[in-house]
């Protein structure tokens, strides 16, 4: 409630006059401008992101990098990865130093630093100052040329050094750093604009949170991923750059509007010393302190003989309850990330029908102008879709019927349609190795790289792509819910962090998955006839093997969600009887 409010908050005038209004006809009455002004920054931020993101693959692998295939998916997996994994880090720092507001403001100033390397990057001049010459592709023996059998195993294939890595990387991690602080606090410092109208206010803020994240995405693809596979990389990064910095000229001005709160005090500085103490410190012996055998957690409590107030121990308890749930959403990251790296790789080698500009009558080439990375956008136009649709009719008659799933019934829902869409790539790959084996490959060009394509419409990859987006809207937004209102009060930032960090976790397995089965000894991912080519390898394998182990991790989260639901509806019955007596 309004007069509840911390003495150091800072509220915006405009809702000053909102104690007069008995029932205000929206639960965004008065805050419509700072949600508008978060929202507006996040498209832009999505803008520059996805410019980064959605072609960083055909970026590496075209001239003058080369970047062999499994490197060109690996760079995005750790670049995700390590967005992810700086999440709780970005948390902390919001709520023991800095606050939500100037978190935000610095790291997109961070951000925009870690932009501007890739137009440098992309310029040849600027490139050769930065990186050096290009290098020569290593001579490779005549073993490591057969697609026929295994090169023995004392004949050594060399690989190419990533020309241009160290910078590529630098670049990558300063903008890794940013988004992943960004990602951490912008999505509870929008909920805070609205948390005192209650649950039904902060989950239609979700919602159109969601909405707004892939409205940047559509912008990106549809115009600045086109800009960079046919007319010019520089170009098209400076444009994600330049949205980047409007972003925070944007949410720099509408501090005026914002709801903020000084920092406070970490979650994070306050669990380690809980858990310091727990673990590590002598336990008291005087039976007068002890109550009932306490558990590892409860002898940090001042009435067990520790040195923290129960109150605080409580909220890491509850917090330690929704790890399990954040772990079991690993597997489900590690497919999903699958859209921007692997999929792709999958669709640069798919033909891309109806878009030919010319066909040379030497060797039968065909230039496509269709950016590959336009069907990324079936996952966000799907979402752009439905999002209004489930948030204005289906919730709202499910919830008038009391069938309103919970959020964790809504990520197991999420995992079985990703499940799936690993599946759909699975067997789309196979019948494209299987086209290319009986009729031979097509060559098109993309990026000024020649990829030698199987004579298979892209357009198959349109289901796994539509089956990811919608997992997206039951399990991504559902687990944003679910670790917003499962956090007291003071940990929303802590466990906002946490579920970010796994969701890195997540991409790093995949980025490990994808070093493992490149070995030698699996070879599902090795090919030393073409860098870049995936026609000898068995990328097919690697998403059954994804879709197997989302399939096992869905069946423990089914029991795990039960339980967690089951335990929280026996505390609220709790804290009823206990209001009431």
């Amino acid at each position: 409630m309004a007069n509840n409010r911390d003495v150091n908050e800072s509220t915006p005038l405009l809702d000053s006059d909102s104690g007069n209004r008995p029932s205000p006809p929206s639960v965004f009455q008065g805050r419509r401008l700072a949600c508008a002004a978060i929202l507006l920054a996040e498209s832009l931020e999505r803008i520059a992101f996805y410019g980064i993101t959605s072609n960083l693959v055909l970026f590496l692998n075209s001239s003058p990098f080369y970047w062999e295939g499994t490197q060109a998916s690996q760079a995005p997996l750790m670049f995700m990865g390590v967005t992810y994994l700086i999440s709780p880090f970005g948390g902390w720092l919001a709520d023991a130093y800095l606050g939500k507001f100037w978190t935000i403001a610095s790291s997109l100033i961070l951000y925009l630093i870690g932009m501007l390397f890739f137009p440098f990057i992309s310029n040849e001049d600027s490139r050769i100052n930065l990186c050096g010459e290009e290098m020569a592709f290593p001579v490779q023996p005549a073993e490591c040329l057969s697609t026929n059998s295994t090169p023995p195993s004392n004949v050594t294939c060399p690989i190419r050094t990533p020309y241009c890595g160290p910078v590529v990387y630098s670049g990558l991690f300063l903008i890794a750093l940013g988004v992943g602080t960004v990602k951490s606090n912008i999505t509870p410092f929008g909920a805070d604009q609205v948390k005192d109208r209650g649950p039904e206010a902060t989950r239609r803020f979700f919602n159109w949170f969601y909405w707004c994240i892939n409205l940047g995405a559509i912008l990106s693809l549809g115009g600045v991923a086109y800009i960079q596979q046919n007319l010019s990389f520089e170009l098209g990064f400076i444009i994600p750059t330049v949205c980047l910095g409007v972003s925070f000229l944007v949410f720099l001005l509408g501090r005026t509007v914002f709801i903020t709160k000084p920092a406070d005090g970490s979650a994070f500085t306050d669990m380690f010393k809980i858990l310091g103490f727990a673990c590590c410190s002598q336990k008291p012996k005087e039976p007068n302190l002890l109550r009932n055998k306490p558990k590892l957690l409860d002898s940090a409590k001042v009435t067990y003989g520790g040195k923290f107030p129960e109150e605080k121990v409580e909220e890491l308890k509850a917090l330690v309850k929704v790890l399990p749930v954040f772990l079991a959403l690993i597997p489900y990251w590690t497919v999903y990330f699958q859209m921007q790296t692997t999929y792709i790789l999958q669709s640069l080698h798919l033909k891309i029908p109806n878009t030919a500009s010319n066909i040379t009558t030497v060797s039968h080439q065909m230039t496509f102008r269709f950016p590959a990375a336009w069907l990324t956008m079936f996952d966000a136009v799907l979402i752009l879709m439905l999002i209004p649709l489930k948030d204005k009719v289906v919730d709202p008659i499910l919830k008038r019927r009391g069938l309103l799933p919970s959020s964790l019934k809504r990520i197991a829902v999420g995992m079985f349609f990703v499940m799936w869409s690993a599946v759909a790539a699975g067997i789309l790959e196979t019948k494209r190795l299987e086209i290319i084996k009986s009729n031979g490959t097509i060559d098109q060009v993309l990026g000024n790289v020649i990829y030698h394509a199987a004579d298979l419409p892209i357009w198959w990859q349109v289901p796994q792509y539509v089956l990811i987006g919608i997992s997206e809207i039951f399990a991504s937004i559902a687990g944003l819910e679910f670790a917003y209102s499962a956090a007291p009060k003071s940990m929303q930032s802590a466990i906002m962090g946490l579920f970010f960090f796994f969701s890195g976790i997540g991409s790093f397995v995949g980025f490990g998955l994808l070093a493992l089965v490149s070995i030698k000894e699996i070879g599902w991912m090795s090919s030393h006839k073409d860098f870049g080519n995936i026609n000898d390898c068995s990328l097919h394998y690697y998403f059954f093997l994804l879709a197997g182990i989302q399939g096992v991790t869905l069946l423990v989260f089914l029991i795990v969600s039960v339980k967690y639901d089951k335990q929280r509806g026996r505390a609220g019955s709790q804290r009823q009887r206990h209001i009431s007596s």
